[in-house]
């Protein structure tokens, strides 16, 4: 029997497209998260600016897998099994915050969402912390890994691209050797344009090579405190249209709250030096830069690179005057 089998001739490593169509279903399977935000085995990178809710979308996220329930807009079509590797929270403050957003689904997610406790310390860049995640996703039979935040699985260079390729091989190893699709939170540049989004993360030229799709989360305006607006790009397939979440800070959950306004509403704001001049009057008429800055930005609801425009040009005039690290008006 042993002969037998040994001799017994392996599947080939080189197939025929008639072989391959052969092994095809006659519909693809649906996404995890619909609209094609993740593929089955596929990797999905959230990102945005600090305190801008990726944690609190992500975990939305991993809720609404776990108990196979709509949320926030995206469609979840079947329960997954989530295995969730969270570095910035001590566990019970971490399941305090579950807790919180459990009550929009009460039971459902109970036995699929799975936290890895002993996450924080190993690095998905070391060997042995790979085979930390590894037995972790088999422990769960984990059919969806969060990763949040990426900075907190490596020590490498971030702007480094060789080593962003590494880490980005460490990924795939991850997802190839569990079977499961990957959730990786991650930042972005400090200074990024509205029509960035995958170039927009930390490292994009590794990451535009492993991601399937990119989810980036921005804030509409300083004065929507509880309002993030979502760009999509994906791989394989068109994407949608931005959106906006509104958060209940009760519940700690996002819901829909329609589509972004178009380019065209968002338009760069003119602003003038008379602008800045106000701003700093109502400062007090004496503010740091960062100060200033925000002040325009919260007074004109203008991006921060208008901001920094519109300053630069006030001191150009002589509207406002730079000393000893402070801004004030002329004498």
């Amino acid at each position: 029997m042993k002969d037998t089998a040994a001799k017994s001739p392996s599947k080939p490593e080189v197939l025929s497209l008639a072989q391959l169509l052969t092994e095809q279903p006659d519909t693809p399977p649906p996404g995890w998260i619909e609209p094609g935000l993740l593929p089955p085995q596929g990797i999905l990178f959230v990102g945005g600016e600090p305190k801008v809710g990726k944690s609190l979308l992500v975990a939305n996220l991993a809720l609404a897998l776990a108990a196979g329930k709509d949320r926030a807009g995206f469609r979840i079509p079947a329960a997954r099994r989530v295995l969730v590797c969270q570095f910035e929270l001590p566990t019970p403050q971490f399941v305090s915050r579950l807790a919180s957003m459990r009550r929009s689904v009460g039971v459902a997610a109970d036995q699929n969402l799975l936290v890895d406790t002993r996450a924080i310390g190993h690095l998905l860049s070391a060997p042995q912390g790979l085979s930390h995640f590894l037995h972790a996703a088999r422990q769960a039979a984990a059919e969806v890994i969060v990763l949040d935040p990426l900075y907190s699985t490596h020590d490498q260079d971030e702007n480094d691209t060789r080593s962003m390729a590494a880490l980005c091989q460490s990924l795939l190893r991850l997802r190839d050797a569990s079977q499961a699709a990957l959730i990786v939170v991650h930042h972005v540049r400090k200074s990024i344009g509205r029509d960035e989004i995958g170039s927009a993360f930390r490292g994009s030229s590794a990451l535009h090579a492993v991601g399937d799709s990119y989810l980036l989360l921005t804030r509409p305006s300083a004065h929507l405190a509880a309002t993030v607006e979502l760009r999509f790009q994906f791989r394989y397939a068109a994407a949608p249209e931005p959106r906006l979440l509104q958060l209940d800070p009760q519940t700690l959950c996002f819901s829909a709250a329609g589509l972004a306004p178009s380019k065209a509403a968002v338009a760069r704001k003119k602003v003038e030096p008379e602008h800045v001049t106000k701003a700093l009057t109502d400062l007090g008429q004496q503010a740091r830069y960062n100060q200033l800055r925000q002040q325009v930005m919260d007074e004109t609801e203008c991006s921060k690179r208008t901001a920094q425009l519109a300053i630069a040009e006030a001191c150009r005039q002589g509207s406002i005057v730079q000393a000893n690290g402070q801004y004030r008006l002329p004498l």
